[in-house]
């Protein structure tokens, strides 16, 4: 356990977003997992984008608001604004690694490897990229809106899809494979953890639906193919500027090939969720792993 910093915290869940739902289940498992871990813990349930319900005498809150508000610097940006220390990314790291399009720039300038693609602003009236493409909003999470298209009919409906959650719409190669995804803990990346799940889609269903996908941990990977995408995951938080803790995740082609798909900056702490099992796999319990990310709080 390492040395305690703060002693009364809270927890920023729930939120406006889609991902309200998967919020809820994440704050409250960082907060159960405080409280394990001997901290006096408020849970504050976000219902404004205009302010945030963080009670009095709070030392520092964790940020477990995912999508809208949350991963996009939202919050952050307000919490820096009271001089209250918090975890995770500040707002402008957080607005690069939300927004699709900029992540993607940003990754290319700094070499990592990612699939082609290019973000719309209109539809196109047919796939502008050879098939089978990956469809998805520009800034959304948790696989809302995306899709696989593999036949021009499927197009359409795919583009409209993702187009209703916010406008620009991102297409890229889809890359055939293996899912893997990387934790990032203070600078040091867990075991790579490989999702397993039905048809190979891993769609909302299949994250939050406890028992439909399977996670290997460690993946079951070459040495060098497991420290290639470890250091990899490195090279994607350091482009993005991200602080703390984050996801990356990735696509393994048949030639073992790895491409960077994108870095959530608050990943999900539910029962199914990949950072604490990756934890888990290197001899992190959970209220180790929220302590340990709890004493890295600071006003960015």
């Amino acid at each position: 356990m390492l040395n305690r910093r703060f002693r009364k915290v809270a927890v920023l869940m729930g939120g406006t977003s889609d991902e309200r739902p998967v919020s809820l289940k994440s704050g409250a498992a960082v907060a159960n997992g405080w409280r394990a871990a001997g901290y006096d813990v408020a849970e504050a349930d976000v219902v404004s984008e205009e302010r945030l319900p963080i009670p009095a005498g709070t030392e520092a809150v964790f940020v477990a608001l995912h999508g809208r508000f949350g991963e996009d610097g939202g919050a952050q940006a307000l919490l820096r604004a009271m001089g209250m220390p918090y975890t995770g990314s500040g707002p402008e790291s957080s607005r690069l690694a939300f927004d699709k399009t900029l992540a993607r720039a940003a990754l290319a300038r700094a070499g990592v490897p990612i699939p082609e693609g290019l973000t719309l602003y209109a539809d196109p009236g047919a796939c502008p990229i050879p098939l089978p493409a990956v469809v998805k909003p520009a800034r959304q999470g948790s696989s809302i809106g995306c899709g696989v298209v593999e036949t021009p009919g499927a197009w359409a409906a795919a583009y409209a899809q993702a187009a209703a959650h916010g406008g620009d719409v991102v297409v890229e190669t889809f890359i055939p494979g293996r899912e893997l995804t990387v934790g990032i803990v203070d600078g040091e990346p867990l075991p790579v953890v490989e999702i397993v799940a039905p048809g190979g889609r891993y769609d909302y269903t299949a994250k939050y639906t406890p028992g439909v996908t399977r996670y290997l941990v460690p993946a079951p990977l070459p040495s060098a193919v497991a420290a290639g995408v470890r250091a990899c995951a490195l090279d994607v938080f350091r482009a993005l500027g991200a602080s703390d803790f984050g996801r990356a995740d990735f696509r393994l082609d048949p030639e073992g090939r790895w491409y960077a798909l994108e870095l959530n900056s608050i990943p999900g702490f539910t029962e199914t969720s990949l950072l604490p099992k990756a934890a888990a796999a290197a001899g992190i319990a959970f209220p180790d792993l929220c302590d340990r990310i709890l004493n890295l709080a600071s006003v960015r």
